[in-house]
């Protein structure tokens, strides 16, 4: 019991201390960050979105500091960069074994197997 009550409260802290660094982003970098974090709520687990957004606000943090443009960071395709920034992480996320499931699938409905 006391492990999962501090797994609980030790996320809760996490996700609190995520928040205030944000809420510390200057305007642009805020908006952004809150659109890939959007976008990253339908992949993996929570442990791995936690990871995520961690490393992508030091990414941030660490381009407003440098005077770094947003677009300068994502790109003009921000769904190329989430998606080779996804790529980084472990490959049993929800969405691989989703994605394997859908090609198998495909491929037996076409008696490709």
């Amino acid at each position: 019991m006391s492990g999962f009550v501090a797994r609980v409260i030790g996320d809760k802290k996490e996700w609190r201390a995520y928040k205030a660094r944000k809420k510390e982003l200057p305007e642009d970098y805020r908006a952004a960050l809150e659109a890939i974090q959007r976008y990253l709520m339908f992949f993996g687990s929570a442990a791995e979105s936690t990871q995520m957004l961690n490393d992508l606000i030091d990414l941030f943090e660490q381009s407003a500091a440098e005077g770094i443009g947003v677009r300068d960071v994502v790109g003009v395709d921000p769904v190329e960069f989430i998606e080779t920034f996804i790529s980084n992480y472990p490959k049993d996320k929800w969405i691989n074994r989703e994605r394997t499931r859908l090609i198998e699938a495909i491929d037996a409905a076409c008696g490709d197997q």
